[in-house]
């Protein structure tokens, strides 16, 4: 009788270390909302999402930021930066680009500046088509160049930086790249593009500094592949 309890017993606590052994990561992995508390996921992100070009990295981030996640889980509050959800009052966006996930929000800091953040998710070409053509049917003069931040965990993550520039002082700050899951790049996968979009703070350098900042409390680390 003695010996059956103790077998008992003995089947119970093995099955208990099982199940603490595959649960034990969950019910310590952090909830908070805040950027940087999650695990981390690793992207690929690059300039053009229909071509590979030289400036392509493997990028690790603090937050999900693929079709397989809610784009929404991005946290509104990124280092001092505070967000809330505007929704998109233009149906055209959603007529023309069919996005799969879309998400824009505005974030401020403590000293008052503020950006646009907008993620578009789709797994179509017609979902993504480069920034500046919007300004540009809108009546901005804009220039394209590309430009790389430096992340705190090493390597630099590339994106286009676009300038945008309207009568008559109105003046924008764009930096955006897309975001694919892996190396293989399969469309059927999705692609998401990742903008930040900025007015005129300051000098030139003081507003990319700010973009900087928010772009370094989401993704941690970039490499070659």
């Amino acid at each position: 009788m003695q010996s059956a309890t103790f077998r008992s017993a003995v089947v119970i606590a093995m099955l208990l270390g099982g199940l603490a052994f595959v649960y034990a990561p969950r019910w310590l992995a952090p909830t908070s909302g805040q950027a940087g508390d999650e695990a981390a996921f690793t992207y690929v992100a690059d300039l053009d999402y229909w071509q590979r070009t030289g400036r392509e990295r493997s990028v690790e981030t603090s937050v999900p930021l693929d079709l397989a996640h809610d784009l929404n889980r991005v946290p509104l509050q990124v280092g001092d930066w505070q967000g809330e959800d505007v929704p998109e009052t233009n149906l055209e966006v959603f007529i023309l680009l069919e996005p799969e996930q879309f998400v824009q929000r505005l974030y401020r800091d403590s000293a008052g500046h503020y950006l646009w953040l907008s993620l578009v998710g789709g797994r179509q070409s017609r979902s993504f088509h480069p920034p500046d053509l919007c300004y540009d049917a809108d009546g901005w003069q804009t220039s394209l160049s590309s430009r790389a931040i430096a992340l705190d965990g090493g390597g630099e993550l590339y994106g286009f930086r676009l300038e945008a520039r309207k009568t008559p002082v109105t003046e924008h700050e764009a930096f955006y790249f897309y975001l694919f899951p892996d190396a293989q790049r399969d469309q059927a996968d999705g692609i998401v593009l990742f903008k930040l979009t900025s007015p005129r703070s300051g000098s030139v350098e003081e507003t990319l500094a700010l973009q900087d900042d928010f772009v370094r409390h989401l993704f941690r680390r970039a490499s070659t592949l």
